[in-house]
């Protein structure tokens, strides 16, 4: 028993009718929405013959093949032809299974030669469809925090994901074979995402710890989506594409969070780095003065009491503001006279005059490109004569 491609030369608005009149038998796809991984072949039509057998494609009825579907043909559970190719196609039972690929390669044959019915004689007749377009919007989140050690914060952390990934249905026999329930006549993702979830997770967390070991910092992790994608499908390459048809197209992860010592140490982190800064803590200095001086102003005992206090608590520190004030200036002026050190640059060459009787300034003649002649020696104000920029007595440039 096997399908035939069947051609009409009818236009694409009457072909559906075309298809009734001529067959006993039509089957078209049950409801396949976003989420829908496989539906049962519905019998729209039986010709005159109203009464048929449940469960039974007669000799000589059409099966309906839409695009990104996966069509196989059933007896007694077991496959007995495919086709991954749009189009109508004929039953016929004295003939031998056709084995439309479609899209898929000469490997989708090794499956069905695993998993196909040896017998000869029809006996109870289904047909599925499988949706072969990515399945998206598949919710996961971690039940317990994972372990993440970031080389920049140089500590162990722990954070939680929540997001959604999407599958692809990539061997449609051995997804048939391993992972739909048996006697299913419609399955959705939400009915076997429950099986799978905890390997997910589990891959989820080793991708996650890759990332870690490559020196990905922990901020940029929910950027990451697409190469997480990828981690995933390395880890589950054997479990779910090679032994149940499906693997994983992409994941996005919509949150990242961490537990609470997590959360203290990277704020801690990011405290210390700020501060740092000689500009951020001469600010901090400042605010937190100018904050003492609002708080003595308004203390319910008297401006005087409160200023009076302040006064003796910036004695008892022992002129810890102006000190701090004093080294966080003397720093920006360090950094200030090393960036100026650096923006310094070499002394421009004097002017010269090229044998075309231009005159320059630059290393070549502006007119015809000759280069600059040697400058030759000359005289520093100090009387040394050099041949260099600088001069070997005093150090100033030359002019």
């Amino acid at each position: 028993m096997g399908i035939i491609r069947t051609a009409f030369s009818t236009i694409r608005g009457t072909v559906n009718s075309a298809v009734n009149d001529q067959f006993l038998e039509v089957v078209e796809p049950g409801e396949m929405g976003e989420g829908t991984v496989l539906t049962k072949g519905v019998t729209v039509r039986r010709g005159s013959n109203r009464r048929g057998t449940p469960d039974t494609i007669s000799d000589g009825s059409v099966i309906h093949v839409y695009d990104n579907q996966f069509m196989i043909l059933t007896d007694g559970g077991r496959i007995i032809d495919y086709t991954a190719e749009p189009g109508y196609y004929t039953v016929k039972n004295s003939s031998l299974p056709s084995m439309f690929n479609g899209q898929f390669d000469d490997a989708l044959q090794e499956s069905f030669a695993r998993l196909r019915y040896g017998g000869t004689t029809p006996v109870a007749q289904k047909v599925f469809y499988i949706n072969l377009q990515e399945i998206k919007g598949i919710k996961f989140g971690t039940r317990n925090a994972v372990n993440y050690f970031d080389s920049f914060y140089n500590a162990e952390l722990f954070l939680r994901a929540h997001g959604t990934y999407s599958i692809k249905i990539t061997d449609p026999l051995k997804f048939y074979a391993e992972a739909v329930p048996r006697n299913a006549v419609q399955v959705q993702i939400e009915d076997i995402n429950a099986q799978y979830l905890s390997e997910f997770l589990e891959a989820l967390q080793t991708a996650i710890n890759r990332m870690s070991a490559e020196g990905v910092r922990i901020s940029y992790v929910s950027s990451k989506a697409s190469e997480l994608g990828r981690y995933m499908a390395d880890v589950l390459d054997d479990t779910w594409t090679k032994t149940r048809g499906m693997q994983i197209q992409s994941v996005g992860i919509a949150s990242i969070s961490y537990d609470e010592e997590s959360q203290r140490l990277i704020n801690m982190r990011n405290q210390g780095a700020m501060m740092g800064d000689p500009n951020i803590r001469q600010g901090y200095v400042q605010s937190a003065v100018a904050g003492g001086m609002q708080a003595a102003g308004s203390n319910p005992n008297g401006a005087a009491a409160g200023f009076m206090g302040m006064n003796m608590g910036m004695n008892a520190a022992g002129g810890f503001v102006g000190q701090a004030s004093q080294a966080n200036l003397q720093q920006m002026q360090q950094n200030a006279q090393a960036a100026g050190a650096g923006m310094q640059q070499a002394p421009q060459r004097s002017a010269w005059t090229c044998s075309c009787g231009a005159v320059n300034n630059g290393n070549f003649c502006s007119q015809c490109g000759r280069p600059a002649p040697s400058a030759g020696t000359w005289t520093c104000s100090c009387g040394a004569v050099n041949n260099g920029n600088f001069c070997s007595q005093c150090g100033k440039p030359r002019a």
